[in-house]
């Protein structure tokens, strides 16, 4: 609806002659955007809750990491090269450019996707300035999408193929394994950070398509499901964490936790309990993902 005002209200009156905006189209673009974004959401680490409000189940792709510049760069770049070449287009591509640059270099990638970035941002504007005032066909941005469409059924693939490796190495360590995390590392397509879940905690690891072996599994970190001080009866430790779950923030935390451990401290007459989740716990820039710390009093 507000698209179809501006377009009544701005663009066509700047310029009459202009063909009017189609609401069929602009309700079926509206439509695959409401269907894309939960699936692109579903398909990272994060997941979704699609049986909402009748089940409350997780379910997750772990097949691309939320910040993928290679799709933005092909569909954003196609779009680009087959837009108006006014001024005001030029400017708002521009900022957009800019805003998305930000990201990326300030994101934690690796020092060679951030260079590929800058480097296909310019390729795809010397493209543009070479081709001169005719825009590309429309097929450009088709064939971008159809690219990316097949970019993301094999990074799926990929993480069905590394999940079954993960696994199989896990049982050859003697691993008595209840979940395997594959989880996409930021523009890198061929590197995965790895979590085994056991009965007793999570064994962290990595799989790196480019090497081998492709399966590196550190049992000498595994993280426990529930650690405290020495000393303290496992029953004890129990009862704090317990108790701690009682608390909101915690409760909700854990709605949402799909890997939890806890870290009990004394604190005087008291305790210190640490939330955590072992996706996210050794991530820079997690910040609240990473957990939260209650205090429990006895």
């Amino acid at each position: 609806g507000l698209v179809l005002l501006y377009d009544k209200l701005l663009r066509r009156r700047r310029d009459p002659s202009v063909e009017p905006a189609r609401p069929g189209p602009l309700l079926a673009l509206s439509a695959i955007g409401v269907l894309t974004h939960p699936t692109l959401d579903w398909m990272n680490t994060y997941g979704m809750r699609w049986g909402l409000p009748f089940g409350d189940a997780w379910t997750y792709g772990d097949s691309l990491f939320i910040i993928d510049p290679w799709i933005w760069l092909a569909l954003g770049g196609s779009v680009f090269l087959a837009a108006s070449r006014s001024r005001a287009s030029l400017v708002a591509w521009g900022l957009l450019a800019g805003l998305a640059s930000i990201v990326v270099m300030v994101f934690p990638f690796g020092l060679l996707a951030k260079s590929l970035w800058l480097g296909a941002l310019v390729a795809i504007a010397a493209v543009r300035r070479k081709r001169g005032p005719r825009p590309f066909p429309g097929r450009v941005p088709s064939t971008a999408l159809a690219l990316v469409f097949l970019y993301v059924l094999m990074m799926v693939g990929a993480d069905l193929a590394a999940r079954s490796q993960v696994r199989a190495a896990a049982e050859s360590a003697g691993l008595t394994l209840q979940d395997v995390l594959v989880a996409p590392q930021p523009a890198n397509p061929f590197s995965a950070e790895v979590e085994v879940m056991t009965e007793t905690g999570f064994v962290p690891g990595a799989h790196r398509w480019l090497r081998s072996p492709r399966v590196e599994l550190r049992p000498e970190e595994t993280v426990p499901l529930l650690e405290g001080p020495a000393g303290v009866p496992e029953a004890e430790l129990v009862r704090i964490a317990a108790r701690a779950r009682l608390e909101l923030e915690v409760a909700r935390y854990l709605v949402w936790s799909r890997y939890p451990y806890v870290r009990i401290e004394r604190d005087g007459a008291g305790w210190w309990v640490r939330f955590s989740d072992a996706r996210y716990d050794g991530q820079p820039g997690s910040g609240g993902l990473s957990g939260l710390r209650v205090q429990v009093r006895d």
